[in-house]
């Protein structure tokens, strides 16, 4: 068996679990608790908040812990934009940032078109700007294509008409240096489980002249912007998973990319592929690919039976028939899109995985081609 899905969910570091064991059995205090125990998990979050935002070189001040990167997404959407105000959006965003904005603004969203090798088009942006949105959403980089954007200019563009940044940066926390100031952003997404840290534990990090509203109200937990006792085993856990990202960033970084060239190189003897924004810069780790009239839910399953965990795309979209909206926004065919399968290598992938992977690709081909050609015939 090899897994190789890591942008959509990350195996649990043994060290991040050592971490939080304390916290699912003995000290089980109520960090909002002045007794010993509750002071306890309250130092044990303070100290998570330092290692989270040295991770994305903020202030732990900065950072506000929600349930994951969805929450953190609404919040930064809802929690800025009032019913009705305008705010834009970049045409590959998570489906988390896309329905938030949805939701608070109607007809008044602006989609910004990306290039043909996903890269955000100046001129849309420049466009949205002169209708003055209170908001605008640019992600870091994207979860299916691996394409790295240019945020700091973006920022620069949208800051300089007075509006708010955001950035999803859930996939490439971990895998590529950040730091907050040095985006511009205002408000920031992470998410611990893309780093080898736990479900359920997200982050936003805002700017301090930011003003926002919180989603959940009540108990005046992260500054009065989310309240609820926290989960503070899965929040500890997010901060050792953030450490360790922080440590062994460029070893990942390295490993991956070796990685990912050799499975470009592999997959280039397969006739016909195809490989999404291959001239963009990308995450080390994420190739998103198609194989030209093969289902990629019938290749999907075929794999699956095979021991290989690939994905068609977003997690999120699992087990829907659409196409990537990703790739639809850069031009894609639909026909083509409807075959798309990315790849996305961990620590813990060896050449051996990419070596089965791309055999089964090609047996896989040849036999599904063989099928289509009777088929027709």
């Amino acid at each position: 068996m090899a897994y190789l899905d890591h942008n959509a969910t990350t195996p649990l570091d043994e060290r991040v679990l050592a971490a939080m064991m304390p916290f699912l059995q003995s000290s089980y205090g109520n960090p909002s608790s002045l007794y010993r125990s509750g002071r306890i998990a309250r130092q044990a979050i303070e100290q998570a908040r330092e290692q989270v935002a040295a991770l994305v070189a903020a202030a732990p001040s900065q950072l506000v812990f929600t349930s994951g990167g969805s929450e953190a997404n609404n919040l930064a959407i809802k929690g800025v934009v009032m019913p009705g105000e305008r705010l834009a959006v970049s045409a590959v965003e998570h489906a988390s940032v896309m329905d938030s904005a949805r939701q608070v603004a109607g007809t008044n969203m602006d989609v910004i078109a990306v290039d043909a090798n996903g890269y955000l088009d100046r001129q849309c942006l420049t466009r949205s700007l002169r209708y003055a949105p209170k908001l605008v959403s640019v992600m870091t980089a994207n979860n299916e294509t691996g394409v790295i954007e240019d945020v700091a200019a973006v920022a620069e563009m949208v800051k300089a008409v007075g509006a708010v940044f955001h950035t999803d940066a859930v996939q490439a926390a971990g895998k590529i240096p950040l730091n907050f100031e040095a985006t511009g952003a205002d408000l920031m997404t992470l998410s611990a489980h893309k780093l080898y840290g736990p479900k359920g534990a997200g982050a936003l990090v805002v700017d301090r002249k930011v003003k926002m509203s919180p989603l959940v109200s009540g108990g005046g937990q992260e500054r009065g912007l989310r309240a609820g006792t926290e989960n503070v085993a899965a929040i500890v856990g997010f901060g050792m998973a953030a450490e360790l990202a922080v440590q062994e960033l460029q070893a990942r970084r390295q490993h991956s990319l070796i990685l990912r060239q050799y499975l470009e190189g592999r997959l280039a003897e397969i006739e016909e592929i195809v490989v999404f924004a291959r001239n963009a810069e990308r995450l080390p780790n994420t190739v998103f690919f198609a194989l030209p009239g093969i289902d990629a839910e019938t290749l999907l399953m075929n794999l699956d039976k095979a021991g290989l965990d690939v994905s068609g795309g977003a997690a999120c979209g699992s087990g829907k028939q659409d196409p990537s909206h990703v790739l639809l926004a850069m031009g894609v065919e639909a026909s083509l899109a409807r075959c798309a399968i990315r790849i996305s290598v961990g620590r813990d992938n060896v050449h051996a995985d990419i070596d089965e992977l791309v055999g089964q690709l090609a047996l896989q081909a040849q036999q599904l081609r063989a099928v289509r050609s009777l088929c027709w015939a």
